[in-house]
């Protein structure tokens, strides 16, 4: 004969498995890491080269990378010494987030910061990490090279709209 051990619980104190998801009840402060790591959709469009304009301060998408960029997996080759290894690498923060013009639109950081949902690839709900790059909203199969291939000058030849589309 098996004993089964039974534990009394109050419905009020029950988890709720039908809660109001974290990036919806939470402001970008109030996550912690792993809430926080968890809201990038892995696009990988953060990390193509942007140019700017000095004289309107535009900011121009390019199909080149950073030089650490992994176009199979549309992630960071060395994503905890990223900072170190690239000068320009930018740290998103919550106060980051808010002031950087350069994020794409379909961003989680960004849509989370301005009140607005996930979209349904997102892995957080579809539950797929190849979510983005499923839905043809990441840089996979788009990007032409990492920066150290190209110059300046050719830079300016390899401007592209569809990352902030």
């Amino acid at each position: 004969m098996q004993v089964v051990s039974l534990r009394r619980v109050s419905l009020d104190k029950a988890p709720n498995h039908n809660a109001v998801p974290f990036w919806q009840r939470k402001s970008l402060e109030e996550l912690n890491t792993q809430e926080w790591e968890s809201l990038c959709d892995g696009c990988g469009k953060c990390c193509l080269v942007k140019l700017e304009d000095e004289d309107t301060d535009e900011i121009y998408y390019t199909d080149v990378a950073c030089t650490l960029f992994n176009p199979e997996t549309c992630t960071c080759r060395d994503y905890t010494n990223r900072q170190k290894k690239v000068a320009d690498c930018v740290k998103l923060t919550p106060k980051a987030v808010k002031t950087i013009s350069w994020l794409p639109p379909s961003c989680a950081y960004r849509l989370v910061a301005d009140g607005k949902d996930l979209p349904s690839w997102h892995p957080l709900v579809s539950g797929n990490r190849n979510g983005a790059t499923m839905a043809g909203a990441s840089v996979h199969g788009k990007v032409a090279g990492i920066e150290d291939d190209y110059t300046t000058e050719e830079l300016l030849d390899r401007i592209v709209e569809w990352p902030s589309e």
